[in-house]
């Protein structure tokens, strides 16, 4: 998790804090600056898990005040680890469009990619020497071990796609991937058949390493549709700009068949992927 401790810093003279007085150092005090940051971190993994989201919803969760949680996100802004997507009010027309708060890519990078420029480097050298099959082949294999973690859990929640998806999301969020499982309901006039889960994923350990090589997204939708029992489709990624990675799984299968879980063949990096179908 990002720490904004860093990014808590003593005002200096001519840089928009007052002149001190000679003789004297002017300092923040430091339970104050402790309390601020701790609650700027529990603004950010706010942000993290929930976004986008709006200051109010935020302080709501939080249990601040609009102006306290305002003062932290413009903080965080600042510092470059969020930023201010803009979203349509659903049923509001032509009016302004919602202030909505999410990670920055910067702010993703920060939460953790230790030896992506080695992996990548290692990948690319992989790739010319063998081929964008041998890509592939890897991105199997690291996936391989999270559907074998994955897979008794997700069949202890039993047939049912929606509750394999929530199972599918705890899983995941222990792994750092930050998910949800939100169901949507479908509605008169339309068909229960078209009910689904929308599975979010709010962090990926490997975004940068999936922005260079978008076999592993493809790779990684594999393992969702095998987990859950039915196919899915991914509507967006970290990795091609979104700011979640989203996965729709349909539920109106209402029960998924037994576990089948085959390999995944390998396929040329040239082959039309998911990606292509993306909504940024």
């Amino acid at each position: 998790m990002y720490s904004v401790s860093n990014a808590t810093a003593v005002p200096i003279a001519g840089h928009g804090a007052p002149q001190a007085q000679e003789g004297r150092v002017q300092t923040v005090p430091g339970p104050v600056a402790d309390a601020d940051e701790r609650t700027r971190d529990r603004v950010l993994s706010a942000v993290l898990e929930h976004g986008p989201v709006s200051a109010a919803e935020l302080g709501d969760m939080l249990g601040f005040t609009p102006a306290a949680v305002r003062r932290h996100l413009d903080h965080l802004s600042r510092a470059g680890i969020i930023e201010v997507k803009r979203v349509a009010r659903a049923g509001a027309g032509a009016g302004r469009p919602a202030r909505r708060y999410v990670l920055s890519s910067e702010g993703q990078s920060s939460l953790g990619n230790d030896y992506l420029d080695i992996a990548a480097l290692a990948l690319q050298q992989l790739q010319k020497a063998a081929g964008p099959d041998a890509v592939r082949a890897f991105a199997v294999e690291r996936f391989a071990d999270m559907e074998r973690r994955y897979a008794p859990e997700i069949d202890k929640a039993g047939p049912d796609i929606a509750d394999r998806a929530r199972a599918l999301a705890e899983a995941l969020s222990r792994d750092n991937f930050v998910a949800s499982a939100a169901s949507i309901e479908a509605k008169a006039p339309l068909p229960a058949a078209l009910s689904s889960v929308q599975l979010c994923q709010g962090h990926c350990p490997i975004q940068q390493l999936a922005a260079r090589f978008p076999v592993f997204c493809d790779v990684e939708t594999e393992v969702f549709s095998r987990l859950v029992g039915v196919d899915v489709r991914r509507l967006s990624t970290l990795a091609r700009g979104g700011h979640v990675c989203t996965t729709h799984i349909p539920t109106g299968r209402l029960s998924a068949p037994g576990p089948t879980r085959p390999s995944a063949a390998p396929a040329s990096l040239n082959e039309v992927t998911n990606h292509q179908q993306e909504r940024p």
